[in-house]
């Protein structure tokens, strides 16, 4: 990748590294164990060199330019086989972004310009549009539910509900999307679930082994009544996942809770009563759909016409 690009993930919290494995892998599926675009290497002279536009087919907000960078610059490097080569002055890829993420854009709104040989272009189109799409996708729908939360002290949150193998491009997604990461998995945060609950013999003593083991790590637990919720509160936890509540139910614990912990409201959350949600005085609404449902954004690459 180049510099540039690598500069531009990191500014948004991405690591390069796992940025070009996810890459790697997307692009090894679709060009086999040979790297071969049989299309493309069947239907387009070695030598062409074009400009293709990434256009939005439809009005949203954009997320994943420098992934998509990543894409054509590395199906580049990787298809520069001897069935590919082409003249040295030639062996380029310029991606020019003209959006930015988190930025609303329109249908028909240029987002990048790509310019470089066609065939490595044409290769990476589909693997570099999944991903953009997939990402602005999950930032557009992110960014309905921040809206609709304007003005309240309650910020969405997402979940580990996430594509396997892409949660951390779909987690900066929802930042993009003006949400906020809750945990990236089991290791920076201990959340302790119904299931432990009943493992451990109950709330405190599930608190309290984690609190021993792991001293450091921030502890969340997870609550269905306002019982639970004093419980947990008593035994230490500054953190409660209130799950399934309704707003009466969770206008208790809140109430009972007070400001020894931070609240978080989940399941079946649905953005027509985000707002009635957020009023209760929760500090955040939990949405795992925000990354097992949200629909792509329709993006697309278009070849300029040739002189």
């Amino acid at each position: 990748m180049k510099k540039s690009t690598v500069e531009a993930l990191q500014a948004g919290g991405l690591v390069p590294a796992d940025v070009e494995a996810i890459v790697r892998g997307a692009l090894a599926e679709d060009l086999g164990p040979d790297l071969v675009d049989v299309t493309s290497l069947a239907t387009i002279p070695m030598d062409q060199v074009d400009m293709a536009e990434v256009v939005a087919r439809a009005d949203g907000v954009v997320a994943g330019l420098a992934v998509a960078a990543a894409v054509f610059e590395l199906a580049h490097e990787l298809t520069s086989t001897a069935a590919f080569e082409l003249p040295a002055t030639d062996r380029t890829v310029e991606v020019v972004v003209e959006a930015r993420d988190g930025a609303r854009v329109a249908r028909g709104d240029v987002l990048a310009t790509v310019t470089g040989p066609t065939r490595s272009l044409l290769t990476a189109e589909r693997t570099a549009l999944n991903l953009l799409s997939r990402m602005s996708g999950v930032a557009t729908h992110t960014r309905a539910w921040a809206d609709e939360l304007a003005g309240t002290k309650a910020m969405v949150l997402d979940t580990r509900k996430t594509t396997p193998g892409l949660r951390t491009l779909e987690k900066y997604a929802v930042r993009a999307g003006g949400g906020t990461n809750k945990r990236m998995g089991l290791y920076d945060v201990a959340m302790i679930k119904d299931n432990h609950k009943l493992a451990a013999g109950g709330i405190a003593p599930a608190y309290h082994r984690v609190r021993q083991m792991f001293p450091q790590v921030p502890i969340q637990v997870e609550v269905t009544t306002t019982a639970e919720a004093v419980e947990a509160v008593e035994a230490g936890a500054n953190f409660l996942l209130c799950d399934n509540m309704d707003p009466a139910q969770l206008r208790e614990v809140v109430a009972a809770v007070g400001d020894r912990a931070e609240l978080e409201a989940t399941g079946g959350l649905t953005l027509d009563r985000a707002a009635e949600y957020a009023a209760t005085g929760v500090d955040y609404l939990s949405v795992g759909a925000l990354t097992h449902s949200s629909p792509i954004l329709d993006i697309a690459l278009d070849l300029r016409p040739r002189d």
